[in-house]
């Protein structure tokens, strides 16, 4: 029973950070570039109470063994980097990637981190950075008298000047991709940072190398389905529920025995009260 009670909470534990991922999902909703993650569960150690193949008392040997389990842990979160819908804005700064890859931003401490979040903007020395200010890499400024601002499938940036009709090259965008893409960390704010897990990191312009291709004036959207993470949060719910009936049943077993126990202490000290009489 005791085991039980362990096992129970550690489901009802489980199910609780399963929901929390799932409401996690469905705050993001709306987030651009928002990648939903899924909770991956692991059960726990076994109590072998019987080895299989073991001889009994009759030297048989039985074809199963006798092990209960000790419950379930939530192992991973893992991201899926899935591509979402795309949003049509008409914001020539505003960038999707149409397959694999993501922008690399710089920080503010001079590392990198990377984002599929494509609203970018133009900062006070008009440089493209993200919506947060960081400057997107490589580097790319766009000239006070730009007029028009063209990024091609491929990541070119030209603009159109006021002084001239013709179109003019300002710079290259670039992508990065990862052989394991799940293994980025999360920092918030749409960025990721690489990891020993992440793999090696592999740059090209957009639609070589196997990555994507940027489409201007489009926004990725988050990858989130509503209904999915509704039937997701209603399995998890009932789950814990089921748990937490779990932990009633041992509870009220333990009551019974120990009532059970009781009852029979006060049978023998009334037996013995008698007997002394």
């Amino acid at each position: 029973m005791f085991r039980a009670l362990k096992t129970a909470a550690s489901g009802m534990d489980a199910q609780q950070k399963q929901i929390d991922i799932i409401a996690n999902n469905l705050a993001n909703v709306n987030t651009v570039g928002f990648k939903k993650a899924r909770g991956e569960f692991q059960d726990l150690f076994y109590q072998q109470l019987r080895s299989a193949a073991a001889p009994d008392a009759s030297q048989t040997t039985s074809p199963i063994g006798l092990e209960i389990g000790q419950g379930v842990r939530m192992m991973s979160s893992q991201k899926m980097f899935t591509t979402g819908d795309m949003l049509p804005t008409g914001n020539s700064l505003d960038l999707a990637i149409e397959g694999e890859g993501f922008f690399r931003a710089q920080m503010p401490d001079g590392s990198f981190s990377y984002t599929r979040a494509g609203n970018l903007k133009l900062d006070a020395r008009r440089q493209m950075v993200t919506s947060d200010g960081y400057v997107i890499e490589p580097g790319i400024e766009i000239p006070d008298d730009a007029v028009e601002i063209t990024i091609s499938r491929e990541g070119v940036v030209s603009v159109r000047q006021n002084t001239n009709e013709d179109i003019v090259e300002v710079g290259q965008l670039t992508l990065v991709a990862f052989q394991n893409p799940a293994g980025l960390n999360s920092k918030g704010r749409g960025l990721y940072e690489a990891t020993p897990a992440s793999g090696e990191i592999t740059e090209a312009q957009p639609g070589a190398d196997g990555l994507g291709f940027t489409v201007q004036g489009q926004l990725e959207s988050s990858n989130v389905q509503v209904v999915e993470e509704m039937i997701d949060l209603i399995s998890a719910q009932r789950a814990y529920e089921v748990n937490s009936k779990v932990i009633q049943a041992a509870d009220q077993m333990l009551r019974d025995a120990t009532n059970l126990l009781h009852s029979g202490e006060t049978g023998r000290r009334r037996q013995d009260r008698e007997s002394g009489r």
